[in-house]
């Protein structure tokens, strides 16, 4: 493990995986997801990529199928790419058919040595996984978050899903939500308005504030490679030993990440 930050994982699409793969980081390949009838579907992987993770998620999810046909399929396309393990980036909550494929993945692969990466909401489900705990935070404070979390799951099951943020958010937020910002958009605001940009300890980012005409006040979350590395710092002191970035959301971050 290095020393100021857990080991990190690099989940990317398939269009930007030779760059990602660039980096010497382990990829996570997102080309899988749970389909139709519950079977596995696969999409844009190129027929050399070989070594690394599964990424599945559920966007095409309809409930019905049978897990342990999934599972099956699963493991069958982590043998011929010669994946060593799985990330089910579920974002839907737990279903009958989802929790079974968590519950039995879990014993499979813990079997064959390989790491199940589950969303925290499905930790229930496999007591062999590994927790993604998302570094994402509007209100609070992420050490107190991982502190809580540690305790919960225990430091050796934690993984860091770092979550980069770029929000604007209404004030009052009584929602505790805000508007995502591309970043060209954050660029163009921090541009327009010269703001003084403060660092939030508890949340681990950075912010600042300004006034509209036409709505009020506003406030401004985001992350850059300072903050970020500052939530790598936090997760390594509990000792949380892995975390997980996306490379569409990091490209521009990794050099200085990995500096």
């Amino acid at each position: 493990m290095h020393p100021n930050r857990p080991d990190l994982l690099l989940t990317s699409p398939p269009a930007q995986l030779q760059a990602a793969s660039a980096f010497g980081l382990p990829i996570g390949h997102m080309a899988y997801r749970v389909g139709p009838g519950g079977h596995l579907l696969r999409s844009g992987i190129p027929v050399s990529a070989r070594g690394g993770l599964m990424v599945v998620d559920d966007v095409s999810l309809d409930g019905r199928g049978d897990s342990a046909v999934f599972c099956r399929e699963v493991i069958r396309e982590c043998t011929a790419r010669h994946f060593n393990g799985v990330i089910c980036d579920f974002e839907r909550n737990p279903c009958s058919l989802t929790s079974a494929i968590a519950e039995e993945l879990g014993g499979v692969l813990t079997r064959r040595g390989w790491p199940l990466y589950l969303p925290e909401r499905y930790a229930r489900f496999s007591t062999n996984a590994r927790v993604v705990v998302s570094s994402a935070l509007s209100g609070g404070s992420l050490r107190r978050r991982l502190e809580d979390a540690v305790q919960q799951y225990g430091a050796d099951r934690l993984t860091l899903g770092v979550q980069r943020i770029a929000e604007d958010f209404f004030l009052p937020s009584p929602s505790g939500g805000g508007t995502p910002l591309s970043r060209e958009e954050l660029h163009r605001r921090m541009e327009e308005r010269s703001p003084s940009v403060f660092f939030s300890h508890e949340l681990c980012a950075h912010y600042f504030t300004y006034m509209s005409h036409q709505n009020g006040a506003h406030f401004v979350l985001f992350d850059d490679a300072s903050s970020i590395r500052k939530k790598l710092s936090i997760a390594r002191e509990l000792g949380i030993r892995w975390a997980i970035l996306a490379y569409p959301d990091v490209d521009d971050l990794l050099p200085a990440l990995l500096a």
